[in-house]
Parts: structure tokens; sequence; C-alpha cells
């Protein structure tokens, strides 16, 4: 093979690599718009058999693009948390944590396997102490 096929094989290999990484980038911002833009709400949340749906009334939660999200009750940022997202085909997870909190927002620490998602809701569950916690939240 002559040298100048191989310049452009190479050529051509490369920019595959950086389309694909632009339209990953492109639908990183766009799953980062769905996250940021608009508020959530807990509308269920099971702690095993028990339903504490009712202690999140009141909250609403605000994901920020510097992956803080803020626990805002009745108008008032109440707790300000951290949360990152990760995923591949095969599963999906966000993480989120409210250093030093209180009932309910302690019950929202961990790492959520991500059962349904759409643009304005996300089912989660996770595991702790042998107790499966499963979430819905809906953007409002």
């Amino acid at each position: 093979m002559k040298i100048h096929h191989i310049f452009f094989l190479l050529l051509a290999i490369a920019g595959c690599n950086t389309k694909d990484k632009i339209i990953e980038k492109q639908q990183e911002n766009l799953l980062m718009a769905a996250i940021t833009n608009g508020q959530w709400v807990v509308t269920s949340f099971h702690k095993g058999a028990s339903d504490v749906t009712a202690d999140f009334t009141g909250y609403k939660f605000q994901f920020k693009n510097n992956y803080t999200v803020d626990a805002i009750k009745n108008g008032n940022v109440e707790k300000t948390g951290t949360w990152a997202a990760a995923g591949n085909a095969q599963a999906q997870t966000m993480t989120s944590n409210f250093a030093n909190s209180t009932q309910p927002l302690i019950l929202l620490n961990g790492t959520w396997n991500i059962i349904t998602t759409t643009w304005t809701s996300v089912e989660a569950s996770m595991m702790v102490n042998s107790e499966i916690y499963t979430i819905r939240l809906d953007k409002q």
C-alpha cells in the first residue's frame, strides 16, 4: 500500500472518531439540558414496603450544570447536594449526596439504578441494607 493511501485511511479513521465524539458530546449536552431545565418533585418514594412519599411534600429539586442540586422546600433552598450520572447501553445510574442531611433528604444519598426515564420523569431503585428503595421524580 502506498504511503498516501495509508495517510488517507488514517485520516478517515480519525474523522470517524471525531464525528463520534461530536455526536456523543451533543447527546451529553441534550441530556444535561433535560436534567437541569426545570425543577423535579418526588411523586413516589417507597422504602421497602413503606410509602414515604409524603415526607417529600413541599420539596422541589433543581439540578445544575455544575453537578450540584438544590433541595428547595416551600420556595427556600434547604440543602445543596451533589449529583452525577453515568451510563452505557447496559446500565444507567445516578448518584446523589446531601452531606450531613436528615430525613427525608438522607434517603436520596447513594447510587440509583435508573429503571425508566423520559424527558419529564425518572424511575430508579437502589438497595440499602437489604431493603429496596424506589423513587419516581417528575419534572414540573
